[in-house]
Formats: structure tokens, sequence, C-alpha cells
């Protein structure tokens, strides 16, 4: 739209002044079309397309794996009905594009953490070290995410850890990795759970850097914890339960379908690792047997104080 350059060469402080009538001839524009719009610079189907544009950012942020045709579904899924050539034309103009529709030179850098890192700390030799730590449960949580392809496509899974126990307190299963997935594994964790003043630790992924997650985190009174780029070790204890996970349910054989391995997943969680998988950091007992024999503590925050910390690998 040139109309503004026109009105500026026509402006009476103009160093050269130039009609309207002939700065829109020389430019190919009629003197109507320029005068509509100095009466309406913003037309209705602007206004309409910033409004898609915005709903667009927020769907592309959430998940940023999708084209415009899948923008365009979860569009109608949000009430906005738009063709696909609509929906390309402004995901043209606001950039937004598959993050696997493009080739890319070199790796991008994950953001910026949203939260500090609330479980480091430096030996005697200036390393940053982690040790995962509680008195009690409820006072430091991991959360990650893994995923494993089955025949259907690609299966992900967010699982909530409590340190004290081992326990897994909280998981979601979703076909897509999107923010979405992270923030119901969490919500489900405080439900089960109601904790007050948590240390929520993870890596430094978008779906723990939405706003729905660190939302959810301020508004249930929990403390968001971030490591490093690139530092596994940073999230290990959450990673040796994936690796867990993969020995003895992921890699066992090939899946043909999600919800196969979705109950597979969940019985393994819920029915063994919970309840029957013994655990000699615990004393050779389960999770479950380890938070039931140490309900007092749990209830008394004298008790819990007293507690000797108890080191989860």
């Amino acid at each position: 739209m040139i109309f503004p350059l026109v009105r500026e060469m026509a402006a009476a402080g103009a160093r050269v002044r130039v009609p309207v009538v002939v700065a829109c001839r020389v430019l190919g524009f009629s003197t109507q079309g320029y005068y509509k719009w100095l009466k309406e610079p913003v037309c209705d189907r602007d206004r309409d397309d910033a409004g898609v544009l915005n709903v667009l950012h927020d769907l592309h942020q959430d998940d940023p794996t999708l084209g415009y045709r899948f923008l365009k579904d979860e569009l109608e899924h949000e009430g906005i009905n738009c063709s696909e050539n609509r929906v390309h034309r402004l995901c043209r103009i606001g950039g937004l594009w598959a993050s696997h529709a493009k080739k890319k030179g070199k790796a991008g850098k994950p953001g910026p953490p949203v939260h500090d890192d609330l479980l480091a700390t430096e030996d005697e030799h200036g390393r940053i070290r982690h040790r995962f730590t509680a008195t009690g449960p409820n006072q430091v949580w991991l959360t990650d995410i893994t995923e494993h392809p089955t025949r259907e496509g690609k299966l992900y899974l967010c699982s909530v850890k409590d340190v004290f126990s081992n326990r897994i307190i909280g998981h979601s299963i979703d076909i897509r990795m999107k923010s979405s997935l992270a923030a119901r594994a969490i919500q489900h964790a405080i439900t089960l759970r109601n904790p007050d003043g948590t240390i929520c630790h993870s890596d430094r992924g978008s779906q723990f850097r939405s706003r729905k997650v660190t939302r959810i985190l301020r508004e249930n009174g929990l403390h968001g914890s971030m490591g490093r780029v690139g530092a596994a070790g940073d999230n290990a204890s959450m990673e040796s339960f994936y690796s867990l996970l993969q020995k003895n349910v992921l890699n066992t054989r090939t899946w043909d379908t999600r919800d196969q391995l979705r109950h597979a997943i969940v019985y393994w969680i819920e029915a063994k690792y919970n309840r029957r998988r013994r655990q000699r950091g615990l004393g050779k007992l389960t999770p479950v047997e380890y938070e039931t024999i140490h309900q007092p503590a749990m209830a008394g925050s004298e008790t819990t104080k007293n507690t000797k910390p108890r080191v989860t690998t």
C-alpha cells in the first residue's frame, strides 16, 4: 500500500509538494481509492486478518510443527472459518512455517529460560552439579517428554516424577508434542497431590517455556526450574526413568497402533513401576510402599524437616 506515501507527498509541510492527482496518476492509483483509504485507513478485512493472524501466532507457538493446512484445521476447532488460501497468505505475511518445512544450515538454539535453575549447586572444582534430593513428598518434581514411533506415527509422553519416592505422579500422552501435553501432565500431578511451594524442574523445551505451563505453575504456587542447554545430566533422574521405560516397554516390540502403545505405557507406569518395581534407592521398596511407610513424615512438617535427605538416581 503506497497511499501513505501519497499523503506525505501532498502534505502542506512537504519540501516538494505533489498534488494528489499527480501522485496517484504517476503511481498508478485512482484518486477515488486514495480518498476512500484516507477516510478509513484500516478496512474491515485488515482488522479481521490481524485478529486471525494473532490466533495463528498463538497456535504456531503452541506447536511449531504445524503447517498452514494443519493451522487451518486448528482455526476451525477455535470456531474461525478461513480458506486455505487465506491461511497460507497470512502465514506467509507472519513468517509462520512448519519447523520441518525449510532446510536449516545450523540447529536453532533453545530459547531463554523462563525460570532459574533452582537445583544447581557448585562443587569444590567450580563445576555445576545437580543433586536431586528431597526430605519429603512434593518438594521437588521432575518433568520431561519422550517419544516413540508406531506404524501409525509417533506417540509423545510427558511425565512428572516426585524426587522423594521416585513415583510418577502425573503423565499425559498425545500424538503431538504441544505445550498442552506438558500442561496436562503437570495439572494431573497437581490434582492428585495438591502441592504447595513445590519446585518443578524441566529442560528448556518450548513446551515447558510456554505460557500455558508457566501460568499453571504460577496459579498453583509452584516454582519453575530449568536446566542448562545441552546438559542431559541436569535432569538425569528423569532420563533414568525414561531409560527403564525404553527397555521394559518401548523397545520390546514393534507397535502397530498408538492405542496399543498408549495402553502399554499406562499399564507399566501405574501397575508395575509405581506398585511392583522395587528400587534399591528406596530400601528395596516400591514408590507406593515408600510413600505409605513415610506417611507420618508426609503429614508432619516437623518430621519432614528432620528426615535425612535421600538421593535419587
